[in-house]
């Protein structure tokens, strides 16, 4: 048999562990149900607030057309206007046949003499590679669309069409010389 003190003791060990058991239970019971009350109140509070007012959204204005009357001014594209414009002035004639001598240089064009032959006086040119070319009056040579006007013993007189900076062009006397 036990004794009955220690029967007495054990029993009010193991009530009292259940009772800590049973207090531990309820504070976490009492813990959950203390954070779901406070969700609860601010859902409650959130929902009780009056309704905030929607702006309504601005008015859209109507577009504006715009007819473009281009075709009555100046195209920005083309030079001309009345400060270099002259019409009656001299212009390169662009649809004609270019000659050899005009894919050179003036200055790399060179006089070695003269030519008379079956009544033509012939100007002799000769080309940077040593090439030696007749020309007569009349004819084109350089880049600038240089006409030749004269030849005499001595030189070959030439009349180049030059742009003047203002959207025209003027003529601009040159000459070879003859090197001797």
């Amino acid at each position: 048999m036990q004794d009955p003190e220690a029967t007495v003791k054990q029993h009010r060990q193991h009530t009292g562990s259940v009772a800590v058991i049973a207090l531990a239970c309820a504070g976490l019971l009492a813990g959950c149900s203390s954070r779901d009350g406070e969700l609860d109140q601010y859902i409650e509070a959130t929902k009780a607030e009056p309704g905030g007012r929607v702006e309504s959204l601005p008015e859209v204005k109507p577009y504006d057309s715009y007819v473009y009357a281009g075709n009555l001014k100046r195209s920005p594209f083309v030079p001309g206007g009345s400060a270099g414009a002259n019409a009656a002035g001299p212009r390169p004639i662009s649809n004609r046949n270019r000659e050899f001598l005009e894919q050179f240089s003036l200055d790399t064009l060179r006089m070695v003499g003269t030519l008379n032959l079956d009544g033509k006086f012939y100007g002799l040119v000769q080309v940077k590679d040593g090439r030696v070319h007749r020309a007569l009056v009349g004819n084109y040579l350089g880049q600038n669309d240089g006409r030749i006007t004269q030849i005499t013993a001595t030189k070959i007189n030439v009349s180049e069409v030059v742009p003047d900076g203002l959207g025209g062009y003027l003529e601009r006397p040159a000459a070879l010389a003859l090197n001797e």
